[in-house]
């Protein structure tokens, strides 16, 4: 086995198939950079039409003996995978700030939530159960017994490189499947890392693959006949269009969009409490995340009151390196997607949003990364870009509303339907909100609604595509199928 970092640190990065590290055959490729430094990280290559069948070839092989091992044999690995993560916890946040610019505190959440689903998928035994039933007609038993289902595949995205992949893989060999991973070209150095642990916990060769690429590889796999089901986690443009090549080309999918989530501030809240959540659920990971609360819906009574305590959370943001301990807001992904957040706000000053806070100049001291600083917008309505289309930077946008029944209305005024929150003191409005809110993620007095991981992820409206999402029990579905047996033994 190859010792942790030596992979990841390698110039060129290679695919993980069969329980090996191979070379990968295309000629087409990208610079990985730190985004805080712009120092190269590393090469990623692009799998090709050729790496992609031999992985789907060896992932077949692979799931024949697989499916048939006792559930207990095939959840060891995951309890030494699990063990391993631990063990390196701090080495791969450490990683994933390298690559992504988070935090470090961030990072390390992120690979605490990874760890959790491995955690879950190792009850498979119980949550694979799928009933019986003795006398379910005169002298009939019936049961429903699950099945594993072949190789599937995961897409994931460069916001989350350690924790997205984990919320799959887990669950799909923890089933009897084999699975192939298909990180973001973005950030694969945390998957790769991943994928060195996975090797040392044993899986057997085939059960679990790593291939490098881009959208070519992408519609590859999602094309390829031997590749049985597909996940997905990014912008709702690509989402619907991995839902409908997949569906396409008969595979079980799920696919999760973009979002724009909002948070309700109620008269009654605790408004210090309040402007300190949203503030960080806006702007925590740079607001590089599809749980980021960055329109605030606020009723008028105490709208001044939120902004002021807003505004001073902003001021107290430091801008920096992720792995400088006071940095609390690190860089974006790269000088496109800053640019292009840039034009977002831009277009916000247009539309005619007040800037409360503006930390567009930011200025990093020793560092000439993607960094920009929290910008707060005031006096948001509901027709402005800012207030229906996803940003994915720290910007958070304040709506002011004349009471609850408009806050509601503006919450689902989105055509997204990830999460929302609400902050109040009112039973009454929280009761409201969790029957009328259009979102998949409800929380009250919460900050990021982000469940933990023996509940599904959800997602709604153009948030999701499918019927069976991330984490838990929906993972058991998606990965599996039932085959209903009926026995009857009539005297002889």
């Amino acid at each position: 086995m190859v010792a942790p970092e030596a992979q990841s640190q390698q110039e060129e990065l290679r695919n993980y198939v069969d329980g090996e590290w191979v070379d990968v055959n295309g000629d087409d490729g990208q610079t990985v950079l730190n985004p805080a430094t712009g120092d190269s990280l590393g090469t990623v290559p692009f799998s090709d039409s050729d790496d992609v069948n031999a992985t789907v070839e060896r992932a077949q092989e692979a799931f024949e003996d697989w499916q048939s091992a006792p559930v207990e044999q095939r959840i060891q690995p995951l309890f030494r995978f699990k063990t391993l993560l631990e063990d390196h916890h701090e080495e791969l946040a450490e990683q994933l700030v390298e690559e992504h610019g988070k935090t470090f505190g961030e990072a390390m959440g992120e690979i605490r939530r990874g760890i959790e689903n491995v955690e879950v998928a190792c009850g498979i035994p119980s949550m694979m159960q799928a009933g019986n039933l003795n006398h379910a007609a005169p002298q009939i038993d019936e049961s429903a017994n699950r099945e594993s289902l072949g190789v599937f595949t995961a897409i994931t995205p460069f916001n989350f490189p350690g924790m997205i992949p984990l919320w799959f893989l887990p669950y799909a060999v923890a089933t009897g499947n084999s699975f192939i991973l298909k990180p973001s070209e973005q950030a694969p150095l945390t998957a790769q890392y991943l994928f060195e642990l996975i090797d040392e916990a044993g899986f057997p060769d085939g059960v679990v693959n790593l291939v490098h690429g881009s959208v070519a590889t992408v519609n590859t796999l999602l094309e390829h006949p031997g590749i049985t089901g597909a996940s997905f986690v990014g912008s709702t443009p690509v989402a619907e269009q991995i839902y409908e090549t997949a569906a396409e080309n008969g595979k079980r999918v799920q696919a999760q969009g973009g979002a724009k989530n909002h948070a309700v501030v109620t008269e009654s809240t605790d408004i210090e409490y309040a402007a300190e959540k949203v503030f960080s659920a806006a702007c925590a990971c740079s607001g590089e995340r599809c749980l980021a609360l960055d329109i605030a819906v606020v009723e008028e009574g105490v709208y001044d009151e939120f902004a002021e305590a807003v505004v001073e959370q902003a001021k107290n943001a430091t801008v920096g390196y992720g792995l400088d301990d006071e940095t609390t807001i690190g860089p974006l992904i790269t000088a496109e997607h800053e640019q292009n957040v840039r034009n977002v706000m831009q277009t916000g000053i247009e539309e005619g949003a007040e800037v409360l806070h503006d930390g567009r100049d930011v200025d990093v001291d020793g560092y000439d990364g993607n960094f920009l600083g929290p910008v707060v917008f005031g006096d948001v309505t509901t027709d402005m870009v800012i207030q229906q289309e996803e940003i994915f930077g720290p910007v958070l946008g304040l709506v002011p509303v004349s009471d609850f029944d408009e806050a509601i209305e503006t919450v689902n005024s989105t055509r997204f339907g990830n999460a929302a929150s609400l902050f109040t003191d009112s039973g009454h409005k929280a009761n409201r909100f969790k029957h009328e809110a259009e979102a998949g993620n409800l929380g009250v007095n919460v900050g990021t609604v982000a469940p933990m991981a023996f509940f599904h992820f959800g997602g709604r409206k153009a948030s999701f595509f499918g019927d069976l999402h991330a984490q838990a029990e929906d993972m058991i579905e998606f990965y599996t199928d039932k085959t209903i047996y009926i026995e009857r033994w009539p005297d002889q």
